[in-house]
């Protein structure tokens, strides 16, 4: 193949310099919808005209997991995305490489082990109650935004389940500087250079004000904890576990992590833990919204499991699951997965040099024809027998799958059974599923506005 632009060395099928910077402004406004349309005219395997660093889409099913899976070791997170994002989080478990990652995952995974997770539910439930006591205070049929509810609420539960602290009261205060931080980071994600943060310039002052309400959060968060700790001799209830900042706690007091460290892993969950599954709690509201079939039998299948209790492996809710599973499918929340490559290799019979970037995306693998049915359209029932598990990715894949995929399930299907339960959403006339902005997150366009009816 010839250069494609600037002299780079083009392995691979894809655009020529002039057809990319025509497609500057899509870039920059929606990155997402261009990876679409490049990977539409182009195939699975698309090299773009980047010189430095040669920079790859793979969106096969076999290449994606070659990279995430078969291959994983020779690919890492060093990429200008991970190392945007980490200007907030640190070096915290989403974006530590490779040797920081092995000795922190062993910390955190107690956090999220099923003894943990059964005391989940009731803490999703007391965070749903908090949501439909608000919306009952209104006038029925009252057009609300769910958005902001969906961040609150998970940020509520973030706090009580995996670091013991009420956030109730400071919800907005951290779900603002959370989104006005990740603003930030996409700014810097999608420029090739940007000021340092010791410039006073706009966004390193938003990003200044945001840390330091994060970092606040965090240093209450400890502090709390540290001043009462978990002690098994002291707790009769035997439902009761250690929490996140407790297995964190102790493995400061054996040199394991410094305080440093246990900044960035809390803030790394206050973001990941909260904004992640809000974003899919809102898009699960607004697509039931647009199916009114679906979201009764959702309520029909929550009143039913109601009257047994519901346990923690949600096997009373499939239906439910189902739901979740396929907003997960058409609205990943991480959309997009970066890695370099470490050394060469081969991708689907392409040549991948060494120090590529790769981008592999779950919002076009999810919506790849040869891989799922009718792809663009709503249909959790895909998800109750047999389908292409390999191919299904809204938490990764691999060893650097996402520590938090029960969590999230748990706290997800739960929400939505709790709230269709009780209130029958719509959209007002005139209005849809709203347009989707990828951010960090795929985030809805000016929120999701429904009307809130109360279920007879």
């Amino acid at each position: 193949m010839p250069d494609n632009f600037l002299g780079t060395p083009a392995t691979a099928p894809g655009p020529m310099g002039p057809e990319m910077l025509k497609n500057f402004a899509l870039i920059r406004r929606n990155p997402l919808e261009y990876l679409f349309k490049t990977w539409r005219s182009y195939g699975d395997v698309v090299q773009f005209p980047v010189p430095k660093p040669p920079s790859y889409l793979v969106n096969s099913a076999s290449g994606v997991r070659h990279v995430l899976v078969n291959n994983a070791k020779n690919y890492d997170k060093s990429t200008i995305q991970y190392k945007a994002l980490s200007l907030v989080t640190g070096t915290g478990l989403l974006t530590a490489d490779t040797e920081l990652w092995r000795t922190r995952r062993p910390i955190i995974q107690p956090a999220f082990h099923k003894k943990a997770l059964d005391e989940l539910i009731p803490v999703t439930k007391a965070a749903a109650d908090r949501i439909l006591a608000t919306i009952d205070a209104k006038a029925t049929g009252t057009v609300t935004d769910l958005d902001p509810f969906m961040l609150a609420s998970a940020l509520e539960v973030v706090g009580e389940f995996l670091f013991g602290s009420d956030l109730t009261h400071d919800a907005h205060q951290i779900t603002s500087a959370t989104l006005d931080a990740l603003e930030v980071v996409i700014k810097r994600a999608r420029v090739p250079l940007s000021p340092p943060q010791s410039i006073p310039t706009p966004g390193n002052r938003v990003l200044k004000r945001s840390l330091s309400t994060l970092n606040g959060a965090v240093d209450s968060i400890v502090g709390t904890r540290s001043a009462t700790p978990f002690n098994e001799d002291l707790i009769k209830d035997s439902k009761s576990t250690r929490n996140l900042v407790d297995y964190l706690l102790d493995a400061s007091s054996e040199s394991k992590i410094d305080r440093d460290g246990i900044r960035d892993e809390i803030v790394t969950f206050i973001i990941a833990g909260h904004e992640t599954v809000a974003s899919a709690l809102s898009w699960s509201l607004a697509l039931l919204a647009a199916h009114p079939e679906i979201q009764s039998a959702v309520a029909s299948e929550a009143q039913y499991a109601n009257g047994d209790e519901l346990d923690s492996r949600l096997s009373q809710l499939p239906y439910t699951q189902a739901v979740f599973n396929e907003t997960l499918r058409l609205y990943p929340p991480a959309w997009l997965i970066t890695r370099k490559s470490l050394g060469g290799d081969s991708i689907d019979g392409y040549e991948i040099p060494s120090g590529a970037l790769v981008i592999t995306s779950p919002a076009l693998l999810h919506r790849h024809p040869d891989i799922w049915s009718d792809p663009d359209s709503f249909k959790p029932d895909r998800f109750l027998g047999s389908y292409p598990r390999e191919s299904f990715i809204p938490f990764g894949a691999g060893l650097r799958q996402c520590i938090g995929k029960d969590f999230a399930y748990v706290e997800g299907v739960i929400t939505l059974a709790a709230l269709c339960e009780r209130i029958e959403f719509s959209y007002p006339p005139g209005h849809g599923v709203p347009a989707s902005d990828p951010l960090v997150t795929i985030r809805p366009v000016g929120g999701v506005k429904l009307r809130a009816n109360r279920r007879s």
